[in-house]
């Protein structure tokens, strides 16, 4: 059941994102989740296909249309993905979102949703969540109509869906046949979450659709170039945190620089040069309040600094840690074999004097568009 083609890795071009500004995750044109840390940015990953093989964890959800020709688009104005199958017999959609939680420590969720816009297709599902980069013995198991899946030292999750899963090899899977204006659904999230439920989807969609179409809304660019202006900030939204208010430099980590290199490193954390751009891009495009969270989140290294008689880093992690020592994870093989694959920074180490003037021009225009910073502040 539900038996998926041994394919190469999907190109890193073929992927497009989902994220709830705590979480993000990277969907290929072939309806695989390849790439997901887990519930944090920077948190170990629980699929991690794009820097392996799906041995070490991948969400695959496709209909079973070998001829298909496959379109990936975003719908308009948010950060919900699309991607549509198109052959002969068929159209078939998945779309892919996660909903922005009502509060800001909720736990991610993952919502995906199959549709068969014309004729009928099989659908077949695969889940393999693979626990800590793939390094922990990740263990599925039955609970009423629900997978569960565990591992020692990491957070549990739940698999919810709107048709019947089996286990097999420790991987919730289904395989079922969908006609025309047909509808099924599925959720992934925290093993306690009330709301990792395939009944409650629609709400999500629904939701989700407003919060972006929202934000985007409020941008005061007048331009002839909007929909890209609009495409890249809501990129751009994508990877501030809700939380903390620092914005990482990318969901990924590990990704060579070039093909087959060396230079994979660890992107997964707020860099104050890069993070400083963000800002001035937002603040040009009318958008204060992720200026002004940024700001509070630099006084918090601040104060840090002054606390701990130390100079500011160049980077930190989301939640304002410091050090961030570099790991290398040899059991994964790397995208198109690049080793090694790194995790952690240890960039951190060092002294880059032009952060400074990057930064003083962040402050500088979020004081002047956003909030005032006091004379404590200065």
């Amino acid at each position: 059941m539900a038996d998926f083609p041994q394919e190469a890795q999907n190109r890193i071009e073929d992927h497009g994102i989902i994220g709830d500004m705590r979480s993000a995750a990277l969907i290929a044109n072939t309806g695989s989740i390849d790439f997901c840390c887990w519930p944090d940015f920077d948190s170990p990953s629980i699929f991690t296909a794009l820097l392996d093989t799906p041995d070490a964890g991948i969400f695959q959800l496709a209909p079973d249309l070998p001829d298909a020709r496959r379109l990936q688009i975003y719908l308009p104005d948010t950060n919900v993905l699309q991607t549509r199958w198109i052959s002969e017999d068929a159209v078939v959609e998945v779309t892919d979102l996660m909903p922005i939680g009502e509060d800001q420590d909720d736990l991610p969720r993952i919502v995906r949703r199959v549709q068969v816009r014309f004729g009928e297709a099989t659908i077949r599902m695969r889940c393999r969540v693979r626990m800590d980069y793939s390094r922990a013995e990740t263990t599925a198991r039955v609970d009423g109509q629900d997978i569960c899946f565990e591992a020692e030292g990491q957070p549990g999750m739940r698999l919810s869906a709107a048709t019947p899963l089996q286990l097999e090899q420790q991987d919730p899977v289904a395989e079922f046949h969908m006609h025309k204006g047909q509808t099924v659904e599925f959720i992934l999230g925290g093993i306690d979450d009330p709301n990792v439920a395939a009944g409650k989807c629609s709400r999500y969609f629904d939701d989700t659709l407003k919060f972006w179409r929202r934000w985007a809304g409020q941008s005061q660019y007048k331009g002839r170039w909007r929909e890209m202006v609009t495409r890249s900030a809501l990129a751009l939204k994508l990877l501030t945190s809700r939380k903390h208010g620092g914005i990482v430099a990318a969901a990924t980590f590990g990704l060579p620089e070039t093909e087959g290199g060396e230079r994979n490193w660890d992107y997964r954390y707020t860099w104050i040069r890069d993070a400083s751009f963000t800002v001035y891009a937002f603040m040009r495009l009318g958008y204060t309040d992720e200026a002004n969270a940024f700001m509070s989140w630099v006084r918090g290294r601040l104060d840090d600094c002054c606390e701990q008689t130390e100079k500011l880093g160049i980077l930190y992690a989301l939640d304002g840690h410091a050090e961030l020592p570099e790991d290398n994870l040899d059991h994964l093989s790397g995208y198109g074999g690049a080793q090694p694959v790194r995790i952690g920074n240890e960039a951190y180490k060092q002294v880059q004097l032009d952060i400074y003037g990057e930064l003083m021009d962040a402050v500088y225009l979020a004081n002047k568009y956003g909030d005032a910073i006091s004379h404590d502040g200065w």
